[in-house]
């Protein structure tokens, strides 16, 4: 039994295949086999904009697939090349490598591996909760910004020029320019790749549409030989397993690569995980977040000895999984067996694939990545929100893919630490049947007479003491009636011992018992006692009074409440003293 649940932790999709159902095999061998022809051309695409060979896409897809297999929680996650990941890869490798197509497919491999090592670090520090880091409009501004980057980028293979320019905004200034030199023979094969593309999809919808196109130009391609005519193709394809290659660069790159894997490897698992929690949902079981970090990274590493790139969860070919009816890990394996024949086997007619048609694929695939109807959305849901998406959508169009990558980072942290060191607050009352609510624009819910209710909506910590503190003052001071007695709700902010908010709590104590407020903490007694003895901050009648719960505190507060108030503001048991059947 301990080795079983050592198994499944370590190896959950493996523990899944030991327990396959009969039934289950045929539906897998479908969608593994419909995912392989989606895979393919995917992978040679994405190959191109990553800046290396068509095959390096195919090495990238087979091994990763089989570990993830072994090592994913998902069922039906699908993982292999990626377009914002192969995007983010060229961005970093294409500068440092300087044109040397050997130091850029080696400088690949590394910023894969070191990817892999970030998620491995991350999974060991349980930090799957990463996954919910980059909110949904900072991913969604991203996803827009590099879908753009990318269907720009392709333009010059579609229509047969070259970029002079590096960045985004300076292509677009000189498009006009660019449109003059436009290939015709490379435009009509385009063009014909999109309607083969888009005829596919619309007559026959569960056909593997890239892949046809893709065919069908190759053929078009080797029967009319028209490399003659100036089209271009992805040229030979190597058969066989790679040849392990080992880096050979200055080792003075490699501090250039280590916070772009890092940015890398955070974007990779993010999206993968909402692809993987999407389909999970829908097929009625949960992921482990860390065990999904750890696989990634597995597969990265996977990907980096296979002379391969780095990889994320691909929506689309999981949407093929699902849609196919495939039931376990074991359509990866089929799908990475049917890559690896055509691979080690069947390269030669891939040679005549025009890179145009590539484009032609990447293109369409990226236009999956935007979403520019949510986006705009949030401008009348959530303007935050919006802003953020916004913000981070025009970085990665001004600023390139790297440096929007960073920036969406941040945005997600400063995000983070917005909402804990200014958290919002609320002041409590109770209403006619004596339950403790949020004073606001409920009529039902009054204030307690001599008492202060507060509630803080985060857990207290050095960097938010200060604030929480001048909030309690400050909610004091506004009250009109002078409250004898504070209430502060525990239970939400108290969550872990911190020196500093003991010691400002201390200070706040001997402020309130300056102006002759008596200070209550409800909720979290036994805690409380603790942590306030251990930093020398008094409890008792001397001190800051404990209770159990809001309720409790209301009782004890009565006396105090009562001192020096007149007849009209006394706490009347008719009319505001919370029922003792409700209270008990």
């Amino acid at each position: 039994m301990r080795d079983f649940f050592s198994l499944t932790r370590w190896f959950p999709g493996l523990a899944a295949l030991l327990n396959y159902q009969r039934h289950w095999f045929v539906p897998d061998v479908r969608a593994g086999l419909s995912v392989a022809a989606v895979a393919l051309p995917v992978a040679i695409a994405y190959a191109e904009l990553a800046g290396v060979g068509a095959v390096v896409g195919l090495y990238s897809c087979i091994l990763p697939m089989v570990v993830y297999a072994l090592f994913g929680s998902s069922r039906q996650l699908i993982i292999g090349p990626d377009a914002a990941t192969c995007a983010v890869l060229y961005a970093v490798v294409a500068p440092l490598a300087a044109g040397d197509p050997v130091k850029h497919w080696q400088l690949v491999m590394t910023m894969t591996a070191m990817t892999g090592f970030w998620c491995l670090i991350a999974s060991r520090f349980h930090l799957g909760v990463l996954a919910d880091f980059l909110s949904r409009p900072i991913l969604m501004g991203l996803l827009n910004g590099v879908a753009i980057t990318i269907m720009v980028g392709q333009l010059s293979r579609i229509m047969g020029f070259t970029y002079n320019e590096k960045y985004l905004i300076e292509r677009l200034l000189h498009s006009l320019d660019y449109l003059t030199h436009t290939h015709l023979p490379t435009l009509v094969m385009s063009l014909l790749t999109l309607l083969i593309l888009l005829v596919c999809r619309r007559v026959r919808p569960n056909w593997p549409a890239p892949l046809m196109a893709l065919a069908a130009a190759a053929l078009l391609v080797w029967a009319g030989q028209l490399k003659r005519i100036g089209i271009e193709t992805i040229g030979p394809v190597p058969t066989g397993i790679p040849e392990l290659q080992i880096p050979q660069f200055a080792p003075g790159l490699l501090r250039d690569l280590v916070l772009p894997a890092l940015n890398l490897a955070m974007v990779s698992f993010v999206s993968m995980m909402l692809t993987a929690r999407s389909f999970a949902a829908k097929n009625g079981y949960e992921v482990d977040a860390d065990q999904e970090f750890r696989a990634l990274g597995l597969a990265n590493l996977a990907a980096a000895a296979s002379q391969g790139f780095a990889i994320s969860g691909a929506d689309s070919r999981t949407a093929v999984n699902d849609a196919s009816g495939g039931k376990s890990q074991l359509v990866s394996i089929i799908a990475a067996g049917a890559i690896a024949l055509v691979t080690f086997t069947l390269t030669a007619p891939l040679e005549f694939i025009p890179t145009a048609a590539l484009g032609v694929v990447l293109v369409m695939a990226s236009l999956s990545l935007t979403d520019f109807r949510s986006l705009w959305a949030l401008r009348k849901s959530d303007r935050a929100a919006f802003a953020l998406a916004l913000i981070t959508f025009t970085s990665v169009l001004l600023m390139g893919v790297i440096p929007g990558i960073t920036l969406a980072v941040l945005l997600g942290l400063f995000q983070f630490l917005r909402n804990v060191m200014r958290p919002t607050d609320q002041l409590l009352g109770i209403d006619e049947e004596g339950v403790v609510r949020t004073l606001g624009n409920n009529e039902h819910v009054h204030s307690v007479p001599g008492l202060l209710l507060y509630r803080f909506n985060s857990p207290l910590t050095y960097f938010n003491a200060p604030y929480f503190k001048r909030r309690v003052l400050a909610q004091l001071v506004q009250d009109p009636h002078n409250p004898r007695c504070l209430v502060i709700d525990a239970v939400s902010c108290f969550t872990h011992q911190d020196i500093s908010v003991m010691s400002m709590v201390g200070e706040l104590h001997r402020e309130l018992k300056r102006r002759g407020v008596h200070m209550v903490m409800a909720g979290r007694h036994g805690q409380l006692t603790h942590w306030f003895r251990q930093a020398g901050v008094k409890v008792g009648d001397d001190g800051i009074l404990l209770s159990p719960d809001i309720y409790q505190a209301l009782r004890m507060t009565r006396c105090y409440r009562e001192e020096g108030a007149d007849d009209s503001a006394a706490f009347s048991s008719s009319e505001t003293e919370t029922p003792s059947t409700t209270i008990a």
